[in-house]
């Protein structure tokens, strides 16, 4: 199919797109592309992102699906997946122009793996009802995707017609006549700004709020933190994915350390037929839902979790067995279907065409954040967000696997379109619909904390040196890992609130630090996130999606939608009454 760009939409202004993940990308190549003045900020070297580190591949309905495939299915898949919680627009806008995207791609040089017959090899994963899954590189799509939308950005910028900043860490953003007008950031050691007509959130996840995450040393929720402190709502945060299949080094759990990537077993290896096995040997998948090792990846997190917990191992791992696919698919299959799988797992001395994989589940995808309309606009004037910092209520309470990636496409391409004018937006510049999803409770900031302290001082104070009264980046993972992991409770999330609030007197995650150090900004913005999202947790009573809680009660007979988003931002105060 072809797919037309956006150059014939009237561009005016600078458009600021502070991240280099798909949705970054992306979006900075088609504002471009419409003749927009695009800055394009990343906190590292373009490379560093967690699209860089995917390996499932992206679901799409082509125009020639899976027999039996169609945008329907892909629909309904994902709001089953998403527990009800879902944005059923939304979704519908995902999956419908998810086509478009994809060849959209193919004009920046991405290309897909193909089968015996030249058409796009279509793979399968956990929770979809067919094969929809698209592939670069086989089990190094993100690389991919990331590579060739990479050189087509530098491309532009041989041209003039997009400005990387490179280690640009953004502390803030700046204000002016109501809206955001711009970013302060850090960048060879001193401080900048720049002016902008809007700004655009392309800045990923948290997965360093864990102990165990797939995620790079970047994603530190920043975006999230930076639209808080601007006033922007929030939403769904209490949903935090785990992938269950993270490899374990030496089979003992590592906890994350910065520069360290932890191996993921991507879910298609269980979609070709990989099983998982406990200690004894034995598949307990079956025994916790009916679709086994191919049920949601919550499901599958959170059944590994329970099952080490019978065993009396709570902190230890299971086993991937992969060799039951060499043995049904033929010898050589692993290492076609999955060549980087095959080359990290020969170097963590494994040869999983004969060994077993020690797995465990660890933090990957965060579905909420920063609340946002059909068009990325946020509830507030000129800031834009997509791809894993934006919540725009698709991904609902639990992602389906190879939505992200689409999601950072699509939405990615509506902000610009947002931001170009074609969207429909306002005279006065106000988002079209702030509550993507459904309405909820306000959940603001500038009257008060998330510490849960009654305070009434200065939310402009100076922030305390991050070590005191033991903060530090390394205690945070643990906390939150034994706290506000893949198991919570309400008695847990109350001992994760009281010390979080102790270390806010100490880190000052309110506002922004005075420091010129990227560090302390990150954890500052990291203990910011992790109380938001304990509160979150501690609102909702009700198990749902990825947020299980083991004492979770069901909504009162006379409580109607109790599922309502529950939404937040800086307006109003944060204690819990």
């Amino acid at each position: 199919m072809t797919t037309e760009s956006l150059a014939g939409k009237t561009a005016h202004g600078r458009l600021i797109v502070v991240g280099s993940g798909i949705a970054g990308l992306y979006s900075a190549l088609l504002a471009a592309e419409a003749g927009a003045e695009v800055v394009l900020l990343t906190k590292g070297a373009l490379a560093d992102s967690n699209t860089y580190y995917a390996q499932g591949g992206i679901s799409a309905v082509l125009e020639e699906p899976a027999p039996g495939d169609t945008v329907a299915a892909h629909i309904a898949d994902t709001l089953r997946a998403g527990a009800g919680h879902c944005n059923e627009e939304a979704v519908r806008v995902l999956c419908i122009e998810a086509r478009r995207d994809i060849a959209g791609l193919g004009r920046f040089g991405v290309r897909f793996d193909l089968d015996d017959d030249g058409d796009p090899a279509l793979g399968l994963e956990a929770a979809h009802s067919a094969p929809r899954i698209l592939h670069a590189g086989g089990d190094a799509t993100g690389a991919g995707v990331a590579s060739a939308l990479i050189r087509t950005v530098l491309d532009f910028q041989a041209q003039g017609r997009i400005q990387v900043i490179g280690h640009a860490q953004v502390t803030d953003l700046i204000h002016q006549a109501g809206q955001v007008a711009g970013v302060n950031f850090l960048h060879e050691g001193r401080g900048q700004s720049l002016r902008g007509d809007a700004v655009l959130l392309a800045t990923g996840g948290a997965g360093q709020l864990f102990a165990q995450t797939t995620n790079p040393s970047v994603a530190t929720a920043d975006g999230l933190a930076l639209a808080w402190r601007a006033g922007a709502a929030l939403a769904d945060l209490e949903f935090f994915q785990f992938h269950p299949t993270c490899m374990v080094p030496g089979g003992a759990p590592q906890e994350a350390d910065g520069d360290a990537h932890p191996l993921l077993i991507s879910e298609a290896v269980r979609g070709e037929g990989a099983i998982l096995l406990d200690a004894n040997g034995y598949r307990f998948m079956p025994d916790y839902h009916s679709d086994a090792e191919l049920a949601p990846r919550d499901v599958v997190s959170r059944s590994i979790a329970l099952h080490l917990d019978t065993l009396g191992d709570p902190n230890g791992h299971v086993f991937l067995d992969a060799t039951v696919i060499e043995e049904s698919r033929g010898a050589g299959f692993l290492e076609k279907r999955f060549p980087t799988l095959s080359r990290h797992t020969r170097q963590a001395g494994l040869d999983w065409t004969r060994d077993l994989v020690p797995v465990a589940p660890a933090a990957h995808y965060w579905m909420g954040g920063v609340v946002t309309d059909l068009h990325g606009r946020t509830s507030v004037p000129g800031l834009l967000a997509a791809g894993e910092v934006a919540c725009t209520g698709v991904q609902g309470a639990n992602r389906l696997a190879s939505n992200s990636l689409l999601e950072g496409l699509v939405f990615g391409r509506r902000a610009v379109e947002g931001f170009l004018g074609s969207s429909g937006e306002s005279s006065d510049g106000a988002p079209l619909r702030a509550d993507s999803a459904a309405g909820g409770l306000a959940f603001t900031h500038a009257a008060g904390t998330p510490a849960g302290d009654n305070r009434s001082g200065t939310l402009n104070e100076t922030a305390a040196p991050a070590g005191a009264s033991g903060f530090s980046r390394q205690a945070l993972r643990r906390l939150m890992t034994a706290k506000a992991g893949v198991l919570r409770s309400g008695e847990l999330l109350a001992e994760a609130a009281e010390v979080l609030g102790e270390w806010e007197e100490a880190a000052g995650p309110l506002s922004v630090p005075e420091s010129l150090d990227v560090r302390v900004h990150e954890d500052a913005n990291l203990l910011l996130a992790a109380q938001l999202l304990v509160r979150a947790a501690r609102e909702r009573r009700e198990s749902l999606g990825a947020h299980y809680r083991s004492d979770s009660v069901k909504a009162p007979a006379a409580v109607d939608d109790f599922d309502k988003r529950y939404t937040m931002s800086r307006k109003v105060s944060l204690v819990h009454d």
